[in-house]
């Protein structure tokens, strides 16, 4: 969802993700790009990031956590949310 120039995505990692500092890997890419909100993982062993910013910050944001955890990631989905994100900074939970 776009407000005031603001996009909200879902964005689910699967592969070798959990137990490999992808969470912190994701955090430290997180401060490069004008985008908040969380990573965390999930019970069935992907990793979920919420992000907000402009289209363009997370389009960047996702591809550079890509290229970095390139050989973790086996598969990314990105969804863009309905709902307008509430976050502040970004955070590992």
């Amino acid at each position: 969802m776009t407000l005031n120039g603001l996009t909200h995505e879902t964005i689910h990692f699967s592969g070798r993700v959990q137990g490999v500092g992808f969470r912190y890997g994701v955090f430290q890419v997180a401060k490069e790009y004008d985008v908040c909100g969380f990573v965390k993982n999930l019970t069935d062993g992907r990793v979920v990031v919420e992000a907000a910013g402009t289209g363009s910050d997370i389009g960047e944001f996702v591809e550079a956590i890509e290229e970095r955890m390139a050989g973790y990631v086996r598969q990314v989905e990105r969804v863009i949310s309905t709902t307008p994100a509430n976050f502040v900074g970004f955070t590992i939970r």
